[in-house]
């Protein structure tokens, strides 16, 4: 895990060398094993950008998830979602990934006044997030809305200008 790192460097990232490198750098900085940007479509949520500190190609399960059995919606309902272990965590009884994604740190990304997806870290090990990671995942969720095109109308142009 990198020290000093900082919002600043991540948005350089970011803008110059795109999505890939800014999600590398974000998970640089955390234990978690996956580090991803998913767009919400409809019922679903879409995954535009992952890094896998594996190095594994993306598992066709986190390719697009429905909106219903993800983590993700409670981001949307509550602005953010912070769980360090899901199987001890009784906000998600009863949920169908509860004990299987164990850790998910997840924030929205807001284009234009609406949410427009999410950025996260999780795994399937029970994994803390420090403070401070989770402070640049918030305002690299910010940065990420400004960097998106006026029209972002693929999943494709995140980032891109």
């Amino acid at each position: 895990m990198l020290a000093n790192r900082s919002v600043a460097q991540f948005t350089q990232i970011l803008l110059v060398d795109g999505p890939s490198a800014a999600l590398l750098y974000l998970n640089d900085g955390v234990p978690h094993r996956y580090s991803a940007v998913y767009r919400i479509e409809e019922a679903t949520l879409i995954n535009v950008a992952l890094h896998d500190k594996a190095g594994e190609m993306r598992p066709e399960f986190l390719a697009e998830v429905p909106f219903d059995v993800s983590f993700c919606q409670f981001v949307i309902r509550d602005g953010l979602f912070r769980t360090d272990d899901s199987a001890t965590d009784h906000r998600l009884d009863g949920h169908p990934y509860q004990g299987v994604m164990l850790s998910y740190h997840g924030v929205p990304i807001i284009w234009q006044g609406e949410v427009w997806g999410t950025v996260c870290h999780f795994d399937i090990e029970a994994r803390p997030l420090p403070a401070e990671e989770f402070d640049l995942l918030q305002a690299a969720a910010a940065e990420w809305s400004r960097a998106l095109p006026v029209e972002p109308t693929s999943p494709g142009q995140l980032g891109e200008r």
